[in-house]
């Protein structure tokens, strides 16, 4: 179990904390940028270059455990499930959070759902948020401290489903569990008491790429209306690390190309980077973007998912959908939930709330249909 500690040491980091900077010398910063281009594997001294001042301790910190992490395989998956979440955090009183099981769309299996903020009879906005994982692990519960501060802020109910998890349930059966959720918010909106016309989704890591897929059945079926997508670093594009070759300084921080051609390979059931893929399953594949909702979509500028979420934000942009761009400058994976109070991570939670704030509110242009 030594091996499976990719929690364990996001939490080590978390607790470190980022006390001092850590400087680095612009002539060593010079040297890792040119050998990041020529793709040759840097050091950890080289790779900390490229990091954020704020970031740099506490990733140094955890650097070495990566080379502890296993290669993710179908033998390793069930271990790292059935790994604690130390960053997991316990609930407050309030908002109050409820557990339930809502029926799947059309005879799928029932879906457990939590709903924070709930209120019968309100008329709250709502938002439907998805865990990150790799699309092959994470459960709801994992998020759910985080989501309960957002619904505070934002006066508004959230509704978070245990969507299914690949190789087990291939594509579409994790956005047919969002979209059934989706559904349920509209049937029992008045039980739940949010506002038909103002429900956003929202998700991390692979569940904002679950939350673009959704938006592409929503935009298909023409059923529902979404006022607003968040993506935070998405995973978007089954071609990254596969027929895209990352650059080193990119490679391995909280995720690697490794990592991400499983997660693709077990939500696809193809090699990721094939010349055909399930139609819908891939948004950075999308040829056409017309009819999407606005977006918010952040990534860091050391993500994996760096070009395509960038990419992703600027064709949506090109077809004339409200677009919101936040990038934030030598970042990784996932660094507003292992360090949070650090100001970059604010200011990106607060990036993200404001422009729910402004479609809650009605400010946000709706997209040409």
């Amino acid at each position: 179990m030594n091996g499976l500690r990719r929690r364990e040491f996001l939490a080590s980091a978390a607790a470190a904390g980022v006390v001092s900077m850590t400087g680095v010398d612009p002539t060593l910063a010079r040297a890792a940028a040119s050998q990041a281009k020529s793709g040759a594997a840097l050091t950890a001294a080289e790779r900390l270059a490229f990091v954020h001042p704020e970031l740099r301790e506490a990733t140094a910190n955890f650097l070495p455990l990566l080379e502890t992490i296993p290669p993710l395989s179908d033998d390793v998956l069930p271990m790292m499930r059935d790994l604690p979440n130390p960053l997991a955090k316990p609930l407050d009183a309030k908002p109050e959070v409820s557990e339930k099981q809502i029926s799947g769309l059309d005879g799928d299996p029932a879906i457990r759902v939590f709903t924070i903020n709930a209120s019968a009879g309100a008329k709250r906005p709502a938002i439907l948020y998805f865990h990150g994982g790799g699309y092959v692990a994470g459960k709801a519960e994992g998020d759910l401290s985080d989501v309960q501060v957002l619904a505070r802020e934002l006066d508004c109910c959230i509704v978070v489903p245990d969507y299914r998890l690949a190789p087990e349930t291939r594509f579409p059966g994790p956005v047919r569990d969002a979209y059934a959720a989706l559904a349920w918010m509209h049937g029992n909106a008045d039980a739940i008491g949010i506002d038909r016309s103002r429900i956003a989704v929202m998700g991390r890591s692979a569940g904002g790429g679950l939350a673009a897929m959704l938006t592409d059945m929503v935009r298909r079926r023409a059923q529902f209306e979404i006022v607003l997508q968040v993506l935070l670093y998405p995973m978007l594009d089954d071609r990254t690390g596969s027929v895209r070759a990352m650059p080193a300084h990119v490679e391995g921080i909280m995720w690697s190309s490794d990592q991400n051609r499983f997660g693709w390979r077990s939500l696809l059931g193809v090699e990721p980077g094939s010349a055909s893929v399930p139609q819908g399953a891939v948004p950075g594949r999308y040829e056409d973007l017309k009819g999407m909702p606005p977006a918010w979509i952040g990534v860091g500028a050391i993500d994996l998912f760096f070009d395509e979420s960038v990419d992703y934000a600027r064709r949506l942009a090109d077809t004339g959908i409200w677009t919101e761009l936040n990038v934030v400058p030598a970042s990784w994976h996932g660094f507003d939930m292992a360090l949070p109070d650090l100001r970059i991570s604010r200011a990106f939670r607060h990036s993200y709330t404001d422009a729910l704030r402004f479609a809650f509110s009605g400010q946000l242009a709706r997209s040409p249909k």
